[in-house]
This record gives C-alpha cells, structure tokens and sequence, in this order.
C-alpha cells in the first residue's frame, strides 16, 4: 500500500489537469512514471486505444469535472457505484477511476512484457459506463482522519502483541524494512489537493506498509494456528480502514468542490 495506486495517480493528477494546475504533459508524465506506457481502450468518439493526453481531453469534453477512485476488496466494494459489469471489472483490478460530471469510468489493465531481466509495463485502462450515485462506503477526509487515528492505534497492539514492536531479528527486520520503504515515498499528491488530504494519505500509507510488514515476515510472535488466526483478524480492519483513508484522500479535490470550496492553488 506504500506505493501510490495508478488509479490514485491518475485521478490526482487529472484533478490537477482540470483545475488548471498542471500541463496535459505533466500531468501524462507523472501518471505514467515509471511505466513503459499508457493507453485508453473504449473511449467515446474513439475507434481504437488512444494515449492518455487525448482521453483526457475528451473527457473534459464530455463534460467531466473531476476524478474519484475506488479501491474495492472481496466483500468491500469501496468506491463503487456500479452497473455489475464494471464493478466486476474494477474488483478484478482491485481499483478503478470514475469520473464526476459524466457516467464513465477507467479501469487499469497492467501487463508485464519483455523478456527476463528486461521487462516493462504497459497499462491499457478501459472506459466504461458507470452508474451516476454515491459511491459505496466512502468516508469523508474528516471521518476518514479520524478514523485512521484509531486503526493506527489498534495495529501498533496488535504487532506489538505479535512481538513486532519487541527486541530480536524479526523485529529488526520489520523496523528497518518499515523505514526504508516509508522514507521511499515520494511525492503524495497533486497541486490543487488540501494539505489534510496529503496528511491522511501518508497516515495511511503507513498504516497499510505496517499491515503489509507483518504479513510478510511470517508468524512474529504467533505460534499457533489459533494465534495466526487472530492476527488475521485484528489486521483485516486495520487494512480496511487505511483502504477507506487513501479513497477519502484522493477524493478529496471532488469533496472540496462540491462543498464549494476552490482548489488550492
């Protein structure tokens, strides 16, 4: 969860391409990264994939105005609003970008090509219909925040109740793979985003790089079936929670807006 999910990036900074903050350019090349390439299948008035910068813009034409995102889950459809077709497809990906202002939605499909030692990825996101209503289970930042703070609380117990936050080689290990991965951050979000969406985002990147820490280094101080059983089912909130942070985080531009409040500059 450290690392920024495509869709986040490209509705930030299709938020900040709407809101006049960056140039198309910009706004490709920080969406992109470190990616071979992106292309859109499905866009309307298109026959075939078309780059990012174009889809873009003929989105804006359509009559877009701003970007949220989903980040669904088995049992969790975080974000979503539908129809079944593109929920499907977004579960699937496991995220998903739906505009506001117009009823369609991008999907990323990622792919590894190239041979071993040399790959690289393409994305080819799809455009689809989506249904126009509230997405499913989205917090406000406010709640968002506030709800973070605890989940952050419950995690630091439960590693610490798997001897993660104690002495020895595990706990070590998990400390200094923490702060290697948090400090390789990067930027967090566009210009035109609050402060407190930026804020909320990296709490929450955190918490789910802690989450993804004890899963990663096998059964800490959890012995038994039991235990491991139990450490499951602490964390899944935890997990939940942080996903439920980084979707309020990323919407925040369209919240602000429909509050009346102006970008920040």
């Amino acid at each position: 969860m450290l690392s920024q999910p495509r869709s986040g990036l490209l509705a930030a900074w299709g938020n900040a391409l709407l809101a006049g903050f960056v140039s198309p350019d910009d706004a490709v090349l920080a969406v992109v990264g470190g990616d071979a390439s992106h292309r859109v299948e499905g866009v309307p008035g298109e026959a075939g994939p078309v780059g990012l910068t174009l889809a873009l813009g003929r989105l804006r034409a359509l009559g877009v105005t701003g970007y949220r995102i989903a980040l669904p889950a088995p049992g969790h459809p975080l974000g979503l609003c539908g129809p079944p077709e593109f929920n499907a497809r977004a579960l699937e990906a496991e995220e998903a970008v739906i505009a506001v202002g117009a009823p369609w939605g991008l999907v990323p499909e990622v792919t590894s090509v190239g041979p071993e030692g040399d790959r690289h990825v393409e994305v080819v996101w799809h455009c689809l219909p989506v249904r126009e209503a509230p997405p499913a289970d989205v917090p406000s930042l406010g709640e968002a925040e506030r709800e973070l703070a605890e989940a952050l609380r419950e995690a630091t117990a439960v590693l610490s109740g798997l001897d993660v936050a104690a002495s020895g080689p595990v706990a070590e290990a998990i400390v200094d793979a923490y702060r290697a991965r948090a400090g390789a951050g990067g930027e967090v979000l566009a210009p035109g985003y609050p402060q407190r969406a930026a804020r909320v985002l990296e709490q929450a990147r955190r918490v789910g790089l802690l989450v993804e820490l004890a899963y990663e280094h096998g059964h800490g101080g959890a012995v038994s079936a039991s235990e491991m059983a139990a450490r499951g089912a602490a964390l899944r909130p935890v997990e939940r929670y942080a996903r439920r942070a980084q979707v309020a985080s990323y919407n925040a531009y369209v919240e602000e807006r429909e509050r009346g409040l102006p970008p920040v500059s």
